[in-house]
């Protein structure tokens, strides 16, 4: 900062002024800095600054899976809501959900000086874990349940669920197939909620669902055991698949069978994956907004850290209540495509 002031002629506190957005520096003494600033190649010294201020700027991100479509997309979501909050991220990707695993990652961000964590929780194993562990604090759980007792941000999954239903219900199918996806996943565990509560609130009665691993192969492998239910007479109309992925498996097995898609059968899938429309026939989905999930736990970590803040400078008295934790539901939307139809009339 000094060797860009003497460049620009100016003292190094209007360097800081220019460089902090001060709004009380003349327009030409701006671009004298910047010009400086742009030869002598500066950038500020984060490590300095955070001496002065206390402050990192570095939030912690724990993830798992996300080789998976709506993992990634969620930390993408929130990797550019930070970058746009003028956050840096640090990430740890966990293979072990086990306590020592999550321990480990904890560990590892707060020698990362890390203000906050958001952890990406889609499996109880890891929530619980997560909350059983001590610090990063604050903590914000995406995906993380009920009964946690940390701030969680999720979708609204079982809405999802029950509209892709309602939809089939509405086209005239008399009961909707199910292929969920793994049974330790929170997200799989609601999705098969929303299902029941939607055959259920129809009069219809819920098949035994075919249990995945959100993987295409498990979608073909369950679609394939389909056929052969509706092969001895069982009437299957209507899937309702707990991802895309997996459904794409799915119209693989189908079409393989002669089985044709909606005419015979219907399918909807969950996530809305960039390739879902340009399958043929174009994937009838439940679209999440990562994005939206990005900006909203962001907003809530900020909000903690914040609420962490007024609770030192006022000095709250011991033992005081604490807040409960805020749960906050970003809705799903279904994408209407080709690959659902009206029921299949009965041959006589």
């Amino acid at each position: 900062m000094a060797d860009v002031a003497r460049l620009a002629g100016v003292s190094h506190q209007t360097v800081s002024r220019v460089v902090n957005g001060h709004p009380n520096v003349r327009a030409e003494t701006t671009a004298r800095v910047q010009r400086a600033i742009d030869e002598l190649g500066y950038h500020r010294n984060s490590t300095a600054r955070a001496l002065v201020t206390r402050r990192t700027n570095v939030l912690g991100v724990i993830a798992f899976d996300t080789t998976l479509f709506g993992p990634a997309q969620t930390l993408a979501g929130i990797e550019r809501a930070a970058r746009e909050a003028g956050y840096f991220l640090s990430i740890v990707s966990l293979d072990d959900v086990s306590p020592a695993g999550v321990a480990e990652a904890v560990d590892y961000l707060i020698q990362q000086s890390v203000e906050g964590c958001i952890a990406i929780a889609p499996q109880r194993a890891l929530v619980k874990a997560l909350a059983s562990v001590p610090g990063p604090r604050p903590l914000v759980a995406v995906e993380g349940g009920e009964g946690s007792g940390l701030p969680v941000v999720c979708v609204d999954q079982a809405q999802g669920a029950h509209d892709a239903v309602r939809h089939l219900i509405d086209l005239g199918h008399r009961t909707v197939h199910h292929i969920s996806g793994d049974p330790e996943w929170l997200e799989a565990e609601s999705r098969v909620a929303g299902w029941r509560r939607a055959l259920g609130e129809a009069g219809a009665t819920a098949p035994e669902p075919l249990v995945g691993d959100w993987s295409p192969r498990s979608g073909y492998e369950k679609g394939r055991r389909l056929v052969q239910r509706r092969a001895t007479g069982e009437p299957v109309t209507a899937v309702f698949v707990a991802n895309d992925q997996m459904a794409i498996g799915l119209l693989r097995a189908l079409g393989e069978a002669g089985i044709r898609v909606p005419e015979d059968i219907s399918v909807v899938g969950f996530d809305d994956v960039p390739e879902a429309e340009f399958l043929a026939p174009p994937l009838t989905t439940v679209a999440q907004d990562f994005a939206q999930v990005g900006r909203v736990s962001l907003r809530v970590l900020l909000d903690e850290l914040g609420a962490g803040e007024r609770s030192v400078a006022e000095d709250a008295p011991p033992g005081a209540p604490p807040d409960p934790a805020p749960r906050l539901i970003v809705p799903a939307r279904l994408r209407v495509r080709q690959s659902s139809g009206p029921a299949p009339v009965p041959h006589r």
